[in-house]
């Protein structure tokens, strides 16, 4: 099993008692799955893939990566798994602004201890896989939202992480940028890529293989995407 959560609770102090976030979530996630996480606003969603990300380690409970468990390593170790095993894709975008587009793209490799020949080799393969040459010299604010999140998920994926997690990644696009990430998504699942998005919208969560249903923090259901089968993957 790629990613095993075993009673993964977060919550706050809130007067003399607590405030839960997520309460006693179990969730198994084989490689080369396409999971949404959907839910009402407030479910606790972006929570637990902030968890997943490993950005997040003020929770309870146990969680396996790869058959290492998260919830006994230091800080340090837990960066370093998440920096080799896991691309990232913000609803925001996240790009840096004073950075180019091919800069923006070769930070992830920088933390890699990737030698500078192999960084600009992998660079230039990712801006030619997604038709973005032509901007490579260009900053963010020269780009447009969909062209934006297009280089944030050329930066999730250039250095070929085993899981894609992505929050709310077409939240602040037209329709038709956003079917472009997720045909884009599901083209990276169907290369190998284990996905895991966070959205409100069902026509998103129908390009994956599988529902899980959340709801003032518990998983409330767990369901196949009745719009791709499970034997594509």
């Amino acid at each position: 099993m790629l990613i095993s959560l075993r009673n993964v609770e977060k919550s706050y102090p809130h007067g003399v008692g607590r405030t839960y976030v997520l309460r006693r979530v179990n969730v198994d996630i084989k490689e080369g799955e396409f999971v949404s996480i959907m839910g009402p606003s407030g479910a606790g969603k972006s929570t637990l893939l902030h968890i997943l990300g490993m950005h997040d380690s003020a929770w309870t409970g146990e969680y396996y990566f790869m058959d290492q468990p998260v919830h006994r390593l230091t800080p340090k170790q837990r960066a370093e798994l998440h920096k080799k095993h896991i691309g990232f894709v913000f609803q925001s975008y996240h790009l840096l602004d004073n950075l180019t587009v091919y800069e923006n793209l070769e930070i992830p490799l920088s933390y890699r201890n990737v030698s500078r020949k192999d960084r600009q080799s992998m660079v230039g393969d990712i801006l030619d896989r997604f038709q973005i040459v032509g901007k490579k010299d260009l900053y963010p604010n020269q780009l447009s939202g969909g062209q934006q999140q297009l280089v944030g998920v050329a930066r999730a994926v250039i250095a070929n992480p085993q899981v894609i997690l992505a929050d709310e990644p077409t939240g602040n696009l037209h329709t038709a940028q956003g079917k472009e990430i997720m045909e884009l998504f599901r083209s990276l699942n169907e290369s190998g890529a284990t996905i895991i998005q966070v959205t409100h919208s069902e026509v998103n969560a129908s390009f994956g293989t599988r529902i899980i249903q959340l709801r003032d923090g518990w998983v409330v259901e767990e369901e196949a995407s009745n719009q791709r089968p499970l034997a594509n993957v």
